[in-house]
């Protein structure tokens, strides 16, 4: 990467978004942040708002003017913009489809006319329903098999982002990475978006049931948020992975019974685990996949890529930031989702923050 490089980041003040611009930062480059703060938080990314490289956009990667001009105004593009969380999908599922297809939409066109590379953060979602249940897991050349339910419109949109960006490669020579995110987590990330983890963290620490939904059978792995930032900046320097696609997490499997129990031992909480339903969680006609675990062999063969930390040093991660935070509660009713993304669609009008605005 050019240390003049101008780089787009759409959902740039969500979770993963917000830990990759300050990557990002580090190299040298300008990083413009694009978000309409409608699940990402200017808190995440307070600390770089004085930063002379930095420059945050609130607005929507549905807004095509923006997009446009934006685009046009940068070298490469990291586009984690999306709706997430299960509940609100489950809920909203018109809203989802309408900001994960069209928003992508946007992008992709707006990158082909000023011929810029993107990156697509997808998702493992987009495997559905446990068509490969065995090890070593999930590859990106599975068959997928979604279900019925409303659950899986997400992953259906998700999806159609991939196709849509493998077309235009394929049609318009537009140069995409792919990447499939495996439940990515560690510090600024909440609960309340569907991940499993931070909500238990944060139960645990209040002393508050853990609540696992369904049976707990169900099997996760969980991918540290400083791993999946090097692999998708590494990804994005490497010219052999243009037109491919991704998993990027850890093949380290638990069930989610067995997160919550590791939880209570590293927290030494006292509280008790509780099993909801999934009707009583989100409603009638919830559907949930079994097994998500990926094979990470085609990126440690691209990149030389491996997981820098076990389940239980992500853990202790998890909770030292929860620890050191100020009392947020992120415990709003989630799931076990892989979205990973961040907002960035909800179509208020672009305000832009220069870097001497709004630090605290």
């Amino acid at each position: 990467m050019k240390p003049t490089s101008r780089l787009l980041i759409t959902g740039g003040a969500g979770f993963i978004g917000s830990h990759l611009a300050e990557a990002l930062l580090d190299t040298g480059a300008a990083v413009t942040v694009l978000d309409d703060l409608s699940t990402g938080r200017r808190e995440n990314i307070a600390g770089l708002l004085r930063h002379p490289r930095f420059r945050l956009v609130e607005g929507s990667i549905l807004d095509e003017v923006l997009m446009d001009a934006e685009i046009r105004d940068c070298d490469e593009i990291y586009h984690l913009a999306a709706a997430v969380g299960v509940k609100l999908i489950f809920e909203r599922p018109v809203r989802a489809i309408k900001i994960n297809a069209g928003g992508t939409e946007n992008v992709l066109e707006a990158a082909c006319r000023w011929k810029r590379k993107v990156f697509l953060a997808s998702t493992s979602e987009v495997y559905g329903k446990d068509a490969r249940n065995e090890s070593p897991g999930f590859r990106e050349t599975d068959d997928i098999r979604f279900g019925v339910s409303m659950r899986w419109c997400y992953a259906s949109a998700k999806i159609l982002d991939e196709y849509q960006a493998r077309a235009r490669y394929q049609e318009n020579g537009l140069p995409v990475v792919i990447g499939r995110y495996f439940n990515t987590v560690g510090p600024r990330q909440v609960g309340a978006y569907g991940m499993v983890m931070p909500r238990l963290v944060q139960q645990a620490l209040e002393g508050r049931p853990l609540t696992v939904y369904g049976d707990g059978t169900q099997v996760r792995s969980f991918t540290w948020v400083g791993d999946a930032v090097k692999a998708t900046v590494a990804l994005m320097a490497h010219p052999g992975a243009v037109g491919e696609i991704y998993n990027i997490g850890s093949d380290e499997a638990v069930s989610v019974i067995e997160l919550a129990e590791r939880i209570k031992r590293a927290t030494g909480t006292a509280s008790k685990i509780e099993f909801v339903p999934y009707k009583e969680a989100y409603g009638e006609g919830f559907e949930d996949a079994h097994h998500r675990v990926p094979d990470i062999s085609k990126l440690r063969t691209a990149i030389g890529y491996r997981p820098t930390r076990t389940l239980d040093e992500i853990l202790s991660g998890v909770i030292a930031a929860f620890r050191a935070q100020d009392g947020e509660d992120p415990a709003a009713p989630g799931g076990t989702a892989d979205s990973g993304e961040s907002g960035g669609a909800g179509g208020r009008p672009a305000r832009t923050a220069q870097a001497a605005e709004g630090a605290s």
